[in-house]
């Protein structure tokens, strides 16, 4: 499942937003696309769910819309504000690679 570290805090708005990582004092500004691409992954349903709700308010088709999501996700997970964007790949003895 996708989330916000508990030390990312956002201000979120349908114009737009911003996410304060507590650890570094920085603000990871949002477009008003991806502060809605955050604001349903939030929501609480999966990836998935998100990226159909996305399509929907965008009217753009579904793969686009789960590429933005995905995208979204992505970086924030990249810029340790959140967790559960990917998952790590395993080696067969269970170490991370």
């Amino acid at each position: 499942m996708w989330q916000l570290r508990k030390t990312a805090h956002p201000v979120l708005t349908d114009d737009g937003g911003a996410i304060l990582d507590e650890r570094t004092g920085r603000w990871t500004q949002l477009t008003q696309t991806s502060s809605a691409a955050v604001m349903l992954l939030l929501a609480g349903g999966t990836k998935e769910d998100a990226a159909r709700q996305y399509a929907a308010r965008y009217g753009i088709d579904a793969g686009q819309a789960a590429n933005d999501v995905a995208e979204v996700a992505g970086a924030l997970t990249e810029r340790g504000l959140a967790t559960g964007a990917t998952v790590p790949r395993r080696s067969r003895w269970g170490w991370g690679r």
